[in-house]
């Protein structure tokens, strides 16, 4: 396992960018005169999860994580409501404010969703992708959701608000325990892994205990977005090599097998043996080898 900083001790300096007012967190790993890396993260995880990619491509490329908004360090909407127009926003705004175009991007689940369509709307401004089962759920599930009419999905999603609003965030007494919990979710990450996404995934509350940092809030996806259809097109749109990464163990599908890779014009699939939903911490060395071959 590589470490998450130099042979210095350097890692990453925080900063701070506004998006519809929301106060977001990034992490930038320097090098500003390398072409730009953009990082991201997925659901209910942090920007942190990169640092092992970000410490091995630094001196390559200018890397930029963010936490996407109610994650990590970054603000939570007041409303909780997390669309994904509003995370397609956010990083428009990064890419835009930073002047990071045209920018590669390597992005993971939600991470990898957000980026893809982002890539189809400015097509100009991504100069190469990677999107580790960023494709959103099987078409299985999406048509089972489909033949859901609008007042069925609108009630489910104020059942589910509801229910959220009167959930408290979990406490831990110790990271310890948190440490177990985060392993309980995914075996196949090391001791080592497990500390260091546990250490920056959990904020200290006043009575002493731990908390995760994400918004309960995300857990709850709306009840209506982009048709299939929509995404699609957007798919087509993307200009540059786009490399679509997934793990043979994972619940997710491989899109050279269900028909999705047809969307696009420029695009290999990679399947990884070994992994699960997170590639790149399951298999972080032929991770590496592969993004270092494709960017």
């Amino acid at each position: 396992m590589t470490g998450c900083t130099d042979a210095d001790g350097t890692g990453p300096t925080s900063r701070i960018c506004f998006s519809q007012r929301l106060r977001l967190h990034y992490v930038d790993w320097g090098n500003p005169d390398a072409p730009p890396l953009v990082l991201l993260h997925g659901a209910r995880d942090h920007c942190r999860n990169w640092d092992w990619v970000a410490a091995a491509l630094r001196r390559d490329f200018h890397v930029i994580a963010p936490d996407l908004r109610g994650h990590g360090d970054s603000a939570w909407p007041s409303d909780g409501q997390y669309t994904m127009a509003a995370y397609i926003y956010d990083l428009a705004q990064l890419i835009h404010q930073q002047g990071l175009a045209p920018t590669a991007i390597v992005a993971h689940s939600l991470g990898g969703n957000i980026a893809l369509r982002y890539a189809g709307i400015y097509p100009e401004k991504v100069s190469a992708l990677v999107a580790i089962e960023g494709l959103g759920p099987p078409p299985r599930v999406l048509r089972e959701r489909a033949g859901r009419r609008i007042a069925e999905r609108m009630q489910g999603w104020i059942d589910e608000q509801r229910a959220m609003s009167g959930r408290l965030p979990r406490r831990y007494p110790t990271i310890a325990d948190a440490f177990r919990r985060m392993q309980e979710e995914n075996r196949r990450l090391s001791p080592e892994q497990l500390r260091h996404l546990t250490q920056h995934g959990v904020n200290q509350n006043e009575d002493g205990t731990y908390s995760w940092k994400f918004d309960n809030y995300v857990r709850v996806w709306p009840p209506y977005d982009m048709t299939t259809p929509d995404v699609e097109e957007l798919w087509s749109r993307i200009a540059c090599k786009t490399l679509l990464v997934c793990g043979r163990e994972s619940w997710a599908s491989n899109p050279a097998e269900d028909g999705r890779l047809r969307h696009f014009r420029n695009a290999e699939v990679l399947a990884v043996d070994g992994a699960g939903h997170w590639v790149h911490h399951d298999r972080l060395t032929l991770f590496l080898e592969e993004i270092r071959r494709f960017l």
